[in-house]
């Protein structure tokens, strides 16, 4: 018999049985749900900005949108 190893792509193996007890991995998994939607959200403003841009809005109009100075917004998203 042969046993199939995979290593996660999300910490587990990381973690030190005898230091961390299983438990339910209920909080573990809304960590994980969080940064997926961080990352969707990143990535939605991103493209809201570029399509800004394309439709031409300025950087003062882009910045003012994100509560940040023109020159953080551009040099956040110019190279986008």
């Amino acid at each position: 018999m042969s046993i199939n190893t995979t290593h996660d792509t999300v910490g587990l193996d990381q973690l030190e049985p005898s230091t961390h007890p299983a438990r339910d991995a209920v909080h573990f998994r809304r960590i994980l749900a969080a940064r997926r939607d961080i990352a969707r959200a990143e990535q939605e403003l991103r493209d809201a900005v570029k399509a800004a841009r394309e439709a031409g809005d300025s950087w003062t109009v882009i910045a003012a949108a994100l509560d940040t100075t023109r020159q953080a917004a551009q040099q956040r998203f110019g190279r986008n």
